[in-house]
């Protein structure tokens, strides 16, 4: 076993699962909420711009990829000499080694908060079931383990406080497929993929135990944990089967034989008849309890109207792995920009070590984006796209009241020239170098703005990813 345990880290912690796990797309459809207090705190949310999601369970443990490894399909690698049976017997025994003694929220939420990150997404429960709150439904959870004498062992309860305080919009990852659960993976059976593994028309019964289940436990998290803005529900393939559609197929997932319903309009009702207003993300799933769009690891081509928001790793994996290969603070200030450029938010993820602890270099790599926050952070929270959000390498990002523009240049090119033809600034408008409150000349030729950027503010800047400049906007 322990050379299974070795081989498994090895390979869950190489990212070599992206090959499946991929690019979640962006669908043309999208159904306006109607309800006025959901698009109330839509607009809030649309507001916040950057996020931290946070992956956090068994899978923490031997520092491996979350979840997946149990899933039998066949771009899983595994070591041949063991069985897939007892793999996942000693998955699901992690649970009696996940004891966080340094878990201390109110530094992760600290942290967050210097990042410049605005909301908050935590898992709740991933795929394979285990619950970091404490379920009444079942003991496969952080509360009924080595930490459940621990006086923060209801993790959820202390997570969302501690980032309540720090003023963010609360949000819970609930994945809607549990292959934990008898209900969804029946022992009866094996389990050849992500899908459940028995046909739900001839046990209707069954997959209703595992519908109520589901039911009850989002029913804990909306009425026991304090106030939440967003129920951010995973796993897309858990759905009607006649909902696949061609951005399903894309994913390159295994298509369910049989339907796996659950009923989000219920659902939906009871979180919002506790939780007034509250945003439902039915991820993948067009309709009318996808109230934000939630394209994985991408940037969508061109800017969307829809409310969206592009998910991404700081590292290869969501959760914790050791050594894992961050992402710079360049990439993801440059990332970020773009996003909110196009109309959308970048919610970043995260995964604490199974101590309960963010790794050194996760900390730092947060405080280093959010010290180019702290001073450019106006030209993207609560700012809205343009209709020419791009000139060139140039993004632009207005003032919800449409009278401010902001120019956002990568150095490289403010190094050399800084120029563009869109978004013409208010005659007699000044022109300011937001990071400094310094003025900028410029001039207009032939319908191109030209600035002038003196050397000594060239040399100054030359190691800031993004230059940001602000202006009063002309009229059309």
């Amino acid at each position: 076993m322990i050379r299974l345990i070795l081989f498994v880290f090895l390979v869950l912690s190489s990212g070599s699962f992206a090959q499946d796990l991929g690019t979640h797309p962006i669908s043309n459809a999208y159904q306006k909420p109607t309800d006025p207090q959901v698009l109330q705190k839509l607009d809030r949310w649309q507001d916040q711009k950057f996020g931290i999601i946070i992956h956090w369970g068994l899978y923490a443990v031997p520092g491996m990829i979350e979840s997946w490894s149990i899933c039998s399909e066949d771009w899983i690698t595994r070591d041949t000499n063991s069985s897939y049976d007892d793999y996942k017997k000693w998955y699901f025994g992690l649970k009696d080694s996940l004891n966080p003694t340094k878990f201390n929220p109110e530094k992760w939420a600290e942290i967050s908060r210097k990042a410049g990150m605005k909301y908050l997404v935590f898992t709740t429960k991933h795929h394979d079931g285990f619950c970091m709150f404490d379920t009444k439904q079942t003991d496969f959870g952080i509360a009924h383990g080595p930490f459940a004498t621990n006086p923060k062992s209801d993790v959820l309860k202390h997570v969302f406080s501690a980032y309540r305080n720090q003023g963010f919009m609360i949000g819970a990852y609930f994945s809607k497929p549990d292959w934990h659960n008898e209900n969804y993976w029946w022992p009866l059976y094996a389990t050849p993929d992500r899908n459940n593994n028995y046909d739900t028309r001839k046990h209707p019964w069954r997959w209703q135990q595992f519908q109520d289940y589901t039911f009850k436990q989002i029913q804990e998290i909306v009425t026991g944990y304090g106030g939440v803005d967003i129920l951010w529900l995973d796993g897309g393939w858990v759905r009607p089967k006649n909902t696949i559609d061609e951005e399903v197929l894309m994913w390159g997932a295994p298509i369910p034989q049989w339907d796996q319903e659950l009923d989000i309009a219920k659902i939906a009702k009871m979180v919002r008849s506790n939780q007034p207003g509250m945003i439902v993300v039915d991820r993948t799933v067009q309709g009318p309890f996808e109230n934000y769009q939630t394209p994985e690891h991408t940037i969508p081509e061109k800017r969307i109207d829809n409310p969206w928001e592009t998910c991404m790793p700081l590292g290869n994996d969501w959760g914790y792995v050791p050594n894992n290969n961050l992402k710079s603070a360049d990439r993801i200030i440059r990332t970020l920009v773009e996003v909110v450029a196009k109309g959308g938010n970048l919610l970043l993820g995260v995964g604490p070590k199974p101590d309960g602890t963010f790794p050194v270099d996760v900390e730092a790599r947060l405080l280093e984006i959010g010290k180019w926050l702290d001073v450019n952070g106006e030209a993207i929270y609560n700012t809205r796209s343009m209709p020419h959000y791009n000139d060139s390498y140039f993004f632009f990002t207005q003032s919800k009241d449409e009278k401010t523009a902001y120019i956002l240049v990568p150095n490289d090119m403010a190094l050399t020239r800084v120029e563009w033809i869109v978004n013409l600034p208010k005659k007699g408008s000044k022109l300011i170098f937001v990071p400094t409150g310094e003025k900028v000349s410029y001039r207009i030729v032939d319908g191109v703005v030209q600035l002038d950027l003196s050397r000594k503010l060239i040399m100054k800047q030359k190691d800031n990813p993004v230059w940001v400049f602000k202006m009063e906007l002309a009229t059309e």
